[in-house]
């Protein structure tokens, strides 16, 4: 089954019709400590979810792992989940990252239904079939392509969502808005996030997905024009597994802002990025994103993590960059003094 994306105005009718389309034995939610507390009251009356068997894992970053996963597989397992049954996850990113891999791995394969809770999951994590953990110490490094059946997105869920959260979600947004065209990026500069009308957001939002599933569908397991998506990820994963590393975890989104810094920086030195533009994207991250206490001699750190990324050929850090908004160069490398210029930039420029 395809997937189908929904940017739902009544939550209910369409989540009957994503479970009458999902054919089933067996219903299962998975939630974590926060989105069963805050989310799922929003559902619990829904007479498709009356049987429904609960799956609850600890929230954060820190527990997208192996341990949590086989958690998941033993709660399916000893329920009697069959490879027809169907789970519904009901969460922000790790959830939906976590329980798509864990759904993708299950007797092979079962249904999944993607309901995302934060602005994160809502353009980012739900949408493209990326599904995974955390392993040995690097983010997503274990995973699969696996398209949930639906993605039902509500922006009613935004009300529970504190500021850094929605900041963590608008990060991807905003590189959205600059791998797509310039209108949609200075909509994204001239709004505020920290005091967000939600009407405006939910049709930003519409957008924001708009431009990761029409790039999606044209690359599905990223061997080309899909690697867009990864502006501001090479340098921005190594912020947020370095912070991980020193046990001062950030958001996915706050690295992805810090990471979108260092390549529009990298993309103004090797493509002729507009520097006008770059200045007015850093100006509006730093006013609401701050920056991390990186120093000098975290450099050597922060680059062997690049060395990790998933999309690096032939032993090349591999990055994605802008000659202009929406103009996308794919497979660009650069040496490493370059890189620490762009750090030097993200410290002090």
């Amino acid at each position: 089954m395809s997937n189908r994306v929904i940017l739902s105005t009544s939550l209910f009718k369409d989540l009957a019709i994503a479970i009458a389309e999902c054919s089933h034995d067996k219903i299962f939610i998975l939630t974590d400590d926060n989105t069963r507390r805050h989310c799922w009251p929003m559902l619990q009356t829904h007479t498709g979810l009356h049987h429904a068997r609960h799956i609850t894992i600890r929230p954060s970053d820190a527990h997208k792992d192996l341990e949590t996963l086989a958690q998941v597989w033993s709660a399916l397992s000893s329920d009697g989940a069959t490879r027809h049954s169907c789970l519904i996850c009901l969460g922000g990113g790790m959830v939906t990252d976590l329980g798509g891999f864990a759904a993708a791995t299950f007797k092979r394969g079962i249904n999944y239904i993607n309901i995302p809770t934060t602005l994160l999951a809502m353009v980012d994590a739900s949408v493209g079939g990326k599904t995974g953990i955390n392993f040995n110490g690097l983010k997503n490094e274990v995973g699969a392509f696996s398209q949930s059946a639906y993605v039902l997105i509500s922006t009613q869920f935004l009300r529970t969502l504190d500021t850094d959260n929605l900041l963590s979600g608008y990060a991807e947004m905003i590189k959205h808005g600059l791998i797509s065209d310039k209108a949609t990026w200075a909509s994204l500069m001239n709004f505020d996030i920290l005091h967000p009308d939600l009407d405006a957001l939910q049709q930003m939002v519409a957008q924001s997905v708009a431009v990761k599933e029409r790039i999606v569908e044209k690359d599905p397991h990223e061997h080309n024009i899909r690697k867009a998506l990864n502006l501001g990820h090479t340098i921005g994963h190594a912020f947020e597994s370095w912070a991980l590393r020193r046990q001062e975890p950030i958001l996915h989104g706050h690295a992805v802002a810090y990471g979108l810094v260092c390549e529009l920086y990298l993309s103004c030195l090797h493509q002729g990025f507009p520097t006008d533009k770059m200045r007015t994207t850093v100006a509006y991250i730093r006013e609401n994103y701050g920056r991390l206490p990186v120093t000098c001699d975290d450099y050597p750190q922060l680059i062997e993590l690049m060395t990790h990324d998933k999309k690096n050929m032939a032993g090349n850090i591999n990055f994605t960059m802008l000659a202009d908004i929406g103009d996308i160069r794919i497979n660009q490398t650069v040496s490493i003094s370059d890189i620490e210029e762009a750090l030097d930039f993200y410290r002090e420029g």
